[in-house]
C-alpha cells in the first residue's frame, strides 16, 4: 500500500511540474496567458492530491484536514484563474498580466504549503 501511495505522490509532483513548468515557459516568452498544458497540470495535480487525501490505512497517523482544505481552495482558485484566462483568450481579450503572475505565485504558495507545513 505504501508503494501505491508513493506512486501517487510522484504523479502529484508531475502535475505540479507540468503546471509550473508551462507557467515559467510562458513567463520567459513574455506571453502572459494560460495554456492547455496548465489545464492539464491543474487536473493531474488535483486528482492526485485528492487521491492522497484518502486515508490509505494510516497506522495511527491523522490527516491534516486544514492543510488539505487550504491546498484544495488554492488549487480551485488557480484552476478558476486559468479557466478565465483561456476563456477570455478565445474571445480575443487576454487577462491583465497581474492575473498571470498571481497564477504563478499561488502555484508556488501551494507547493510551499506542502513542503513547509
Amino acid at each position: 500500500m505504501e508503494t501505491l501511495r508513493d506512486i501517487v505522490i510522484v504523479i502529484h509532483l508531475i502535475g505540479f511540474a507540468i503546471l509550473f513548468g508551462s507557467w515559467v515557459v510562458e513567463a520567459v516568452a513574455r506571453r502572459y496567458q494560460a495554456t492547455r498544458l496548465m489545464d492539464l497540470g491543474v487536473l493531474v495535480a488535483g486528482v492526485a492530491g485528492l487521491a492522497l487525501a484518502a486515508p490509505w490505512g494510516l497506522d495511527g497517523g491523522e490527516l491534516n484536514y486544514v492543510k488539505i482544505g487550504i491546498k484544495l481552495v488554492v488549487l480551485i482558485v488557480i484552476g478558476g484563474l486559468i479557466g478565465a484566462s483561456t476563456g477570455r483568450a478565445k474571445k480575443g481579450r487576454p487577462l491583465p498580466s497581474w492575473v498571470f503572475w498571481l497564477i504563478g505565485g499561488l502555484t508556488l504558495f501551494n507547493a510551499a504549503l506542502a513542503v513547509i507545513w
